[in-house]
């Protein structure tokens, strides 16, 4: 096959080099293909999982996307990649519990936020059970991550994104829109209320984030930090940051951020105070493409019923909360691929 002898990165940009939009619009078949391959070539197979006694075939369509928020494609894909992963960690941990079943608990978890009563008792598990199979799962998912979240590097690349971005919003040189995105969190006692309490008086955890203009995300941080850090302190203790500084053509490209962040050789924020025309013009398109970040969090929390009520939480301890944030992230751009629709909701995230 033709792909087997590109990098993986050649191939997520493969189709801006031949005009098309972004790599979401990359051709599914291929892009499936690839990925399969991907898999096959780091050791991953499908065992068919013959044995298992729970299966997604049970559910019909609407009542799968409502326990998933996925579409039966996009489950199917994700469970083949996660299935072969996790199978040693089911022998050694969860002996009783099939592949399908711990990616059923895992799925429907991170849908609602809570295991359903249906699934524990179609997968044959306890609440307490379920803990360990969702870390377990969160792991497997998140470690994907450097297979489906990709950043663009290179000259090349970097060219062909800011490109795109420039005909989005028609500021030139940016590579992205930069958040640092917030998930709400329980706290103990006032000390760590203070600790994880944001601007706007929540307790969270805060992880950075790069998505592009079609809201896939590009980059996620492998930690996240309590809520009332300062996003610039983030920004400037992040691995993007540092990879961006010490590129070749580092200098060349930014990243459009909110007002919370310094303007910098790398960033550009609003305008605070417009004195002309040309400040004006560029706030009107900062916003056009900070709005898509936006909108993807949203879209995010809504697919994701689990980031909305992350649980308790210590500072010393959050790397629980980052495998499933980022897993979250993980499938947020696979289910962008199948053009799987947010869960309709009128909560406000």
């Amino acid at each position: 096959m033709y792909f087997r002898c590109l990098p993986l990165s050649s191939l997520l940009f493969y189709d801006r080099r031949n005009n098309n939009r972004t790599m979401a619009f990359f051709n599914p078949t291929i892009w499936l293909m690839v990925q399969n391959e991907l898999m096959e070539s780091s050791g991953v197979v499908d065992d068919g999982d013959s044995t298992s006694e729970v299966s997604f075939d049970d559910f019909d369509d609407e009542a799968l996307f409502q326990t998933f928020h996925l579409n039966r494609a996009c489950i199917s894909f994700i469970a083949d990649n996660i299935r072969g992963r996790t199978q040693r960690e089911i022998q050694m941990t969860k002996p009783g519990v099939s592949a399908d079943g711990m990616i059923m608990i895992t799925l429907n978890y991170y849908a609602h936020g809570v295991l359903s009563l249906a699934i524990q008792e179609k997968t044959g598990t306890k609440r307490v059970d379920c803990a360990d199979v969702i870390r377990i799962v969160s792991e497997v998912i998140s470690g994907m991550a450097d297979h489906f979240i990709a950043f663009p590097f290179g000259g090349e690349d970097r060219a062909n994104v800011a490109s795109e971005m420039e005909r989005f919003c028609g500021i030139p040189k940016v590579l992205g829109v930069l958040e640092c995105a917030q998930f709400k969190v329980k706290t103990s006692d006032t000390a760590a209320l203070q600790v994880f309490q944001n601007n706007f008086g929540h307790s969270t955890v805060a992880i950075q984030m790069i998505c592009d203009c079609d809201g896939n995300l590009l980059s996620v941080e492998e930690n996240c930090r309590a809520g009332s850090t300062p996003p610039q302190d983030i920004w400037d203790s992040s691995l993007r940051k540092i990879e961006l500084e010490g590129d070749v053509d580092g200098d060349l490209y930014r990243v459009i951020a909110g007002k919370d962040y310094a303007l910098s050789k790398h960033v550009l924020p609003p305008v605070v105070q417009p004195l002309n025309e040309d400040d004006k013009s560029f706030n009107v398109a900062h916003a056009k493409l900070h709005s898509v970040m936006q909108k993807t969090l949203y879209s995010l929390k809504r697919r994701f019923g689990c980031l909305l009520k992350l649980g308790f939480a210590k500072e010393s301890a959050l790397d629980k909360k980052v495998l499933v944030i980022k897993a979250c992230c993980v499938l947020h751009n696979i289910a962008k691929k199948f053009s799987v629709p947010a869960p309709p909701s009128d909560r406000r995230n």
